[in-house]
């Protein structure tokens, strides 16, 4: 309903103005794809938020999209695989799920977002998240903060604990409650782990020192290296960015392979993006970042009422179009007034043509 559809046309054509002056092509992938493209590849993670229908005229299954990422990976690794990379590419469009959240009750809305192809760690990561923080400033989003993750660290943390496959669920699970209680029943090897993993979650610098500090086997610490690597950039690149770090967030980036992140607005309680690195079918890596125009648009200041003209009955349709020329919003009578004046406050027009002059309306 009016103002917030009008609201969230505006923001998402700036948007995709700030995409495309940052080189990033846009895509349109259909809304409704057969089940077997559809759920294939990244695609998979979201099969239990599929709604399904029959195709009358082939009897094959088909589904309405869930998220926008795996079909343009999909693009990517067919359509455009002799495309030169890095290839950066931008969509928006309405999704449909078939459950929502607490916070996010939302069955359809719209994501907005892009997608970066073929480009190396981590500076694909930090042009992302950097993206993303300016293309949110460019709307109005106050307070942007920005929480990294590495949904990949603690799978390689319970591998290396040694830990059975059931164990492995619980911690997780414990983990991503934030719930040390949860820990109690792991071993003296394990729980001070898991527990320290908890306890790194927080401001990025507080946080890479706190993952430095923590007895980690190789592979794990040149994840964190990697992920040190990315905040130390980003800060550098968009100092003003809040920053946070959460090691053991992984809720929503099933499908994610290498740093994540998660955008905040004190604003709105639940995220209003989130973005990540995946591998395409071929092997190929990629990152990007989507955001949530129903979140998103809640976040955003109040629309200035504007100025809205209002023309008499009669006004020639080269007068409208002059008057409109200079930046005004007119609105036409569409029959005889007996108070022109009085019509317009009526309207809730701030001003009226008035002989061959726009005046306030008082």
């Amino acid at each position: 309903m009016p103002p917030e559809a009008g609201a969230e046309a505006r923001a998402i054509g700036r948007l995709l103005d700030v995409f495309h002056a940052n080189a990033y092509d846009r895509v349109e992938p259909p809304l409704v794809e057969f089940e077997q493209s559809l759920l294939d590849g990244p695609g998979q993670a979201v099969s239990p938020q599929t709604f399904r229908l029959m195709d009358p005229v082939s009897q094959r299954m088909m589904g309405l999209r869930v998220d926008i990422t795996p079909q343009i990976a999909r693009i990517a690794a067919t359509r455009l695989a002799r495309a030169p990379r890095p290839l950066r590419l931008s969509y928006a469009g309405q999704v449909l799920r078939v459950r929502g959240n607490q916070l996010r009750p939302e069955r359809q809305f719209t994501q907005v977002g892009v997608e970066l192809i073929g480009a190396p760690v981590p500076s694909g990561d930090v042009e992302v998240v950097v993206l993303a923080a300016e293309s949110l400033s460019a709307v109005g989003v106050p307070e942007i903060s920005i929480d990294l993750s590495m949904p990949t660290l603690v799978p390689i943390v319970c591998q290396d604990l040694g830990l059975a496959e059931d164990e492995a669920r619980r911690a997780r699970i414990a983990l991503d409650r934030k719930d040390p209680a949860a820990l109690v029943g792991f071993g003296d090897a394990a729980r001070p782990l898991l527990t320290g993993l908890l306890d790194a979650a927080g401001p990025a610098d507080q946080a890479i020192a706190a993952l430095d500090a923590l007895s980690l086997s190789d592979r794990a610490k040149s994840m964190c290296a990697e992920l040190a690597e990315t905040v130390e950039r980003v800060a550098a690149a968009a100092p003003a960015l809040g920053l946070t770090v959460d090691p053991v967030e992984f809720r929503g980036m099933e499908y994610q392979t290498g740093v994540s992140f998660t955008i905040f607005t004190p604003q709105v309680r639940s995220e209003i993006g989130r973005g990540g690195r995946y591998e395409l079918n071929t092997g190929e890596s990629a990152t990007g970042f989507t955001l949530f125009m129903d979140a998103l648009v809640r976040a955003l200041p109040e629309p200035e009422s504007g100025y809205l003209a209002y023309l008499p009955y009669g006004t020639s349709p080269q007068v409208a179009a002059r008057i409109r020329g200079d930046g005004w919003r007119t609105l036409q009578a569409l029959s005889p007034e007996g108070d022109a004046s009085a019509e317009a406050r009526r309207l809730k027009c701030s001003h009226m043509l008035n002989e061959d002059n726009v005046i306030e309306v008082t």
